[in-house]
């Protein structure tokens, strides 16, 4: 049985749309692998050369961070739905968002 690999919404430009996709990959070099042969370019944006996921990147196996899994060496079972989040950073201060003149209250 395949494993499901979720696909948010900052990703999907790279899925050509696609918001899941269904892997047999064993673990999370394989599964980078695949993702990058039916989606050429995605792997760079999801770990370094050597299949480190990028700091910015949170995997969660089933609700729960990969991390407290094992991280890297955790082997996929069969029916494990993964997540995958880019964090994302941003927005502005309370300070700057609000109209001149507010600031001195």
């Amino acid at each position: 049985m395949p494993i499901t690999i979720h696909i948010p919404p900052p990703l999907r430009k790279y899925t050509n749309g696609a918001d899941a996709v269904e892997t047999t990959a064993g673990n999370l070099n394989e599964l980078f692998g695949e993702l990058d042969q039916k989606f050429p370019g995605i792997k760079k944006v999801l770990c370094t050369e050597d299949g480190t996921p990028l700091r910015f990147l949170n995997i969660y196996v089933n609700d729960e961070d990969i991390r407290f899994l094992g991280g890297a060496q955790y082997n996929f079972q069969d029916g494990d739905e993964v997540l995958l989040i880019p964090a994302i950073a941003g927005g502005v201060s309370q300070r700057a968002s609000q109209p001149p003149g507010d600031g001195n209250r």
